[in-house]
């Protein structure tokens, strides 16, 4: 693959989904990322649905989803020939990313410092559930259990009393994105030190480090954020509000946004409750049934159109089909295509990231179990000749 990491190599010993998915984004930049996998099942992810998909109806599309631009190599660490063979990617490596429990690579003999003895300039990218050291840095960390424990949840849902998880597996995939840029930032600090070093995250870390303007609710100005359902906690209107047929989006983010939808509405800009944003916010319960009230005397794409007439940021509510339906989400690249040995020409979503002038990227599909074993012997032989 061409691309800014196109002279990169990165061994991926990673599994489920935080650190594939940081792996995959270095495989999007163009880096070569061979996934180290057991020969009995190989990432537990290979097993994950429904929905399966396939010939045989055994393809998880989890998998599919953060393994693209990678070639699978099995691998039993636990053995001697493993560990040989492990220990030569090592040193023909650029980058290592791993998401065991802490202590594991330790146990199968491979500690940071080992790794660094082989390679000292290798990066290595090493994601845990809560950090690697402190009080509870051994717990093991599933992404629910990190939104709940990191408060994400506590922020999300109807109302206080009704935690929600996001839809998404957002802690791990943060976490991916988080240990991705922690990677490129350490290879371009070797290219002056000729050093490689440990780069550290955690989904834990990756929830708290987006806490953003929640977070300084409380460490700045004593309030604890609770879930306010699907209204913004510092700005209103700003939300998702009734019309006659669903629910549209209506962000309001300062007052000449405002001045421009009351009248819309049938609200005086200049009602007292309403003029600036500290007051809407105080009167929030009464302006979101002012503006429902008006809203229901039309449908979705009346408003839309409306809205999007007077310069006023709204939008719908899609579902996935939508999305992927939709011609601005195609027009900025978001899907890829890529042929599948068993799947055929198929449609996954994409990498975020867009470069001026670079022409768009080819991408190879997740790979089968094992398939590329004799490919990888063979590279690394070359590569050590």
């Amino acid at each position: 693959m061409q691309g800014p990491l196109s002279d990169i190599v990165v061994l991926d010993l990673s599994r489920a989904l935080a650190g594939p998915h940081g792996a995959q984004m270095l495989g999007d930049l163009g880096a070569t990322v061979i996934k180290v996998e057991h020969p009995e099942g190989g990432d537990e992810s290979r097993g994950w649905g429904p929905p399966f998909v396939g010939p045989a109806g055994d393809i998880s599309t989890y998998f599919l989803a953060a393994n693209r631009n990678k070639r699978s190599l099995t691998l039993d660490l636990k053995s001697e020939e493993g560990a040989a063979l492990l220990t030569r990617l090592v040193r023909q490596s650029d980058v290592l990313v791993e998401n065991f429990r802490t202590g594991v690579l330790d146990r199968l003999g491979f500690s940071m410092e080992r790794l660094h003895e082989l390679n000292p300039r290798l990066v290595i990218l090493s994601i845990t559930g809560f950090g690697h050291d402190g009080p509870e840095g051994g717990r093991p960390g599933y992404d629910q259990i990190a939104q709940g424990e990191a408060g994400l949840m506590s922020l999300t849902g109807p109302s206080p009393a009704e935690p929600y998880r996001v839809g998404a597996s957002i802690a791990d995939l943060l976490a991916g994105i988080h240990g991705a840029y922690g990677v490129v930032a350490a290879l371009y600090e070797r290219e002056r030190t000729g050093k490689g070093k440990v780069v550290r995250t955690s989904l834990l870390a990756s929830v708290v480090g987006v806490h953003s303007y929640h977070g300084t609710a409380w460490t700045v100005g004593g309030k604890v954020p609770v879930a306010a359902g699907n209204h913004h906690a510092s700005i209103a209107p700003y939300g998702a509000f009734r019309c006659a047929d669903g629910m549209i989006q209506i962000a309001v983010a300062n007052d000449v946004q405002w001045r421009r939808l009351a009248p819309v509405l049938g609200v005086d800009p200049a009602d007292p409750r309403y003029e600036d944003n500290r007051r809407r916010f105080a009167n929030r319960d009464a302006l979101i049934a002012d503006i429902e009230g008006a809203l229901a005397r039309h449908d979705r794409a009346h408003w839309l159109a409306v809205l999007a007439e007077r310069g006023i940021p709204a939008g719908a509510i899609r579902s996935l089909d939508e999305v992927y339906a939709w011609e601005q989400t195609r027009s900025q690249g978001l899907l890829v295509t890529v042929d599948h040995p068993d799947l055929g020409t198929i449609e996954l979503p994409g990498s975020p990231l867009r470069f001026d002038d670079a022409p768009p990227a080819e991408h190879t599909p997740p790979p089968r179990l094992g398939q590329d074993d004799q490919a990888v012997l063979h590279w690394l032989a070359e590569r050590e000749g």
